[in-house]
């Protein structure tokens, strides 16, 4: 099926507005301030629901909108509204109007590119209704023909393509175009009257045509069950202080909570982020390096520009274990005098951008995981997290895990359930005693909250051992 969008998705921007207006209102509108944009988008979405063998739920969005924010010093001025027509965007200049005027020198325009790092497809228009459906009947079923223990399959199925663009008072203009599909399975297993449940996602900036691979979703089939049927054996799960094994890829999550919202600009600039204050100081281990890399093809919390039009990059936050630098957006960049990193994202045109994470993880290194195992005389392996909490500013956080093993003498033992890690990040940072040569990054699956605005991101890490950290359990 061909896809309906025009050759043009930026025709979607400007049915009831003309480009040389949308430049020229904001120019206006933002002239007593030093900096600032308009932000257009428009953006369909969709979602299927799967469950008990039947389409349970299925919804088609789209909305379209501007965003006018005007900076002078420290203060934004922002407004907001569901529609992209010279009138709106005349009445929300009258907000702008309210900002004192600055003195200060024009903040430049973002560097230029023409990189594109994923389709500017529509996912949504390529695939019939009817074959996302059957892909959700088609691993339903083959889900219950696996194993005779599988008592529910749920599946999600999700897409979105949006078009954004960016222009500011000084005539620049930067434009992306952005594909997200996600799958997700979701498997109950039953044995001896327990009820185990194990689950698997997978997605990116790309088609479904990935997803309707019948080996990308069978492997999806495999991983859930293989957790849902290991979390049936599982045992109570110890408590204390004991060395921890994080395995590769979506334990990233745990960094990317603990410690990357502390790497943000605006909490180091305001002062209440404990690594506030210490670029070039050892804040972390030898041999461990963060990065924030907006810049890889296809990955979920990448993008080709952020929300400000400036080109994502890799950022090197921590090297060697010494502090090097923070995520910036424009605003915090200019106020405490480096540059933008490509970090500064919303949730929508109806949000105000602020610095945050993209794809943020640690680098490998070079301890085979097996070694780093067999280093481990007590604790636990932790393959895989669910949900947790986390206190940004401290970096203090609580992660329960859904699939976890005792190690004993250097070897796996039985699953244990009711796992929960607690610590603070900093202070994990200082007690990693390992780095494995195995990095992965996650699925394609994670959303980062901040502020009340959610946007998709990125984790990864290589094996880590843990030395010294805190898990809570439920044995007796």
């Amino acid at each position: 099926m061909a896809s309906t969008a025009p050759a043009d998705p930026r025709s979607f921007l400007y049915r009831d507005l003309d480009p040389d207006t949308a430049r020229r209102l904001t120019a206006d509108a933002l002239r007593r301030a030093d900096d600032g944009e308009l932000y257009l988008q428009y953006a369909r979405s969709e979602a299927f629901g799967f469950d008990d063998g039947r389409l349970k739920t299925a919804s088609y969005d789209v909305h379209g909108g501007f965003g006018l924010r005007a900076v002078a010093g420290e203060t934004t001025a922002f407004a907001h509204a569901g529609e992209l027509s010279e009138g709106a965007i005349r009445r929300a200049a009258g907000t702008m109007a309210l900002i004192d005027p600055s003195d200060a020198t024009k903040s430049g325009p973002p560097r230029a590119t023409n990189r594109h790092l994923y389709t500017d497809s529509d996912p949504l228009d390529l695939v019939p209704f009817a074959d996302k459906v059957n892909l959700c009947q088609r691993i339903d079923a083959a889900a219950r023909a696996r194993d005779p223990r599988v008592a529910q399959v749920s599946v999600g199925l999700s897409g979105s393509w949006s078009v954004v663009e960016v222009v500011r008072p000084d005539g620049f203009v930067a434009t992306d175009v952005r594909p997200l599909v996600r799958l997700n399975v979701s498997i109950v297993a039953e044995s001896n009257g327990r009820r185990e449940t194990g689950s698997f996602g997978i997605g990116g900036r790309h088609l479904y045509e990935r997803l309707l691979d019948e080996g990308v979703w069978n492997r999806a089939i495999d991983e859930a069950l293989a957790q849902a049927l290991v979390n049936l054996e599982s045992v109570a799960a110890p408590a204390g202080e004991m060395t921890v094994l994080l395995g590769p890829g979506w334990p990233g999550i745990v960094l990317h909570e603990a410690i990357g919202h502390g790497l943000e600009g605006d909490f180091n600039r305001k002062g209440t982020s404990a690594f506030s204050g210490r670029i070039g100081e050892r804040v972390a281990a030898p041999g461990i390096t963060i990065v924030d890399d907006g810049s890889i093809p296809d990955r979920r919390g990448s993008l080709s520009i952020d929300d400000e039009g400036t080109p994502t990059a890799e950022t090197v936050l921590i090297e060697d274990g010494y502090l090097r630098g923070y995520m910036q957006d424009r605003l915090n960049a200019r106020l405490m005098g480096v540059d933008p990193t490509g970090n500064g994202r919303r949730e929508s045109y109806a949000h105000a951008p602020m610095p945050r994470m993209t794809n943020t993880f640690m680098k490998a290194g070079s301890d085979d995981p097996a070694e780093l195992l067999s280093r481990v005389k007590k604790g636990i392996f932790a393959k895989s997290f669910g949900g947790g909490q986390v206190d940004i500013v401290s970096g203090k956080f609580v992660f329960s895990c859904t699939e976890a093993y005792l190690v004993e003498d250097g070897k796996l033992g039985a699953p244990i359930k009711g796992a929960t890690l607690i610590g603070d990040g900093p202070t994990v940072l200082t007690r990693v005693k390992g780095v494995g040569n195995d990095f992965a990054l996650d699925e394609g699956v994670g959303m980062c909250g901040k502020g009340g605005q959610s946007v998709p991101a990125g984790v990864g890490q290589p094996t880590l051992l843990v030395d010294g950290l805190t898990v809570g359990g439920t044995a007796a």
